[in-house]
C-alpha cells in the first residue's frame, strides 16, 4: 500500500483547479515506479522519499505545475528544460509530460541512484542563493502599521518573505490583491507563513 500522506491531499485539494489532475497522477505514477516511496512535506511542498532520501517533488503555481527529481538531469537529460523549479518545464497539461512508460522509467532510475549512493543532483553543487525579493509597496505600508506582522515577516527566511510577497502581487484583480494584503498580514501578525496550513504541526 502506498505511503499516504494527509497533508499532500490537502494541498492538492487546495491547488488550483487545472493542477489537481496532475498532481494526482504525477503522485500516482511515483507510487507506481516506487511503491515503497513515502510522502512528506518539506519547504511546504509535497515530496517523495525514498530509503530516507528525497526521491522527486511536486508543486502547483498560479497557471502551471514543477516536478523534479532530487538527482534532476542526472535522471533523464533528454527532458531537463529550463524556466521552471522542477526539471520537466512548467506543465500546465498531461500532454506537457513525457509519456507514462517513460516518467516511470524515470522515476525508477531516481531510485536507482539513491540505492547507488549517487552524490549527484542538487546536494553536490552549491547554488547562487536568490537576492531577496522586493517588497511592494502597499505590503511595506502595511507592514509598517502592523507592528507584530512587520517583526515575523523580518524574521521569515528569504523563502517565508518571497511566498507572501509572490502571492500578492500574483493576483490578478486588485479585490482579490487588497484581500490576500489583509489576510497576509493577519497570518504573519500570528507568526504564520503563507503555506502554514501545509506544515507540520
Amino acid at each position: 500500500m502506498p505511503q499516504i500522506d494527509p497533508r499532500v491531499d490537502a494541498y492538492i485539494e487546495g491547488a488550483p483547479e487545472f493542477a489537481q489532475p496532475l498532481l494526482h497522477h504525477w503522485r500516482a505514477q511515483v507510487h507506481t515506479a516506487c511503491p515503497t516511496a513515502e510522502e512528506t512535506l518539506k519547504w511546504s511542498r509535497p515530496h517523495f522519499m525514498y530509503a530516507g532520501k528525497i526521491l522527486s517533488g511536486m508543486s502547483a503555481f498560479k497557471a502551471h505545475c514543477s516536478f523534479g527529481f532530487w538527482f534532476d538531469e542526472a535522471v533523464d537529460p533528454a527532458n531537463r528544460k529550463d524556466g521552471a523549479m522542477g526539471q520537466l518545464g512548467r506543465v500546465t497539461t498531461l500532454k506537457d509530460l513525457p509519456p507514462q512508460r517513460e516518467l516511470r522509467a524515470m522515476i525508477k532510475r531516481a531510485a536507482e541512484l539513491i540505492d547507488g549512493g549517487s552524490k549527484a543532483g542538487r546536494m553536490a553543487r552549491k547554488s547562487e542563493p536568490k537576492p531577496p525579493a522586493a517588497v511592494p509597496p502597499d505590503l511595506a505600508a502595511a507592514l509598517k502599521a502592523n507592528k507584530d506582522a512587520k517583526a515575523h515577516f523580518a524574521s521569515f527566511p528569504p523563502s517565508a518573505q518571497r511566498d507572501y510577497i509572490e502571492w500578492i502581487v500574483e493576483a490578478k484583480r486588485e479585490e482579490t490583491r487588497l484581500k490576500r494584503l489583509v489576510q497576509a498580514v493577519e497570518w504573519m501578525a500570528e507568526g504564520k507563513r503563507r503555506n502554514w496550513k501545509y506544515e507540520a504541526c
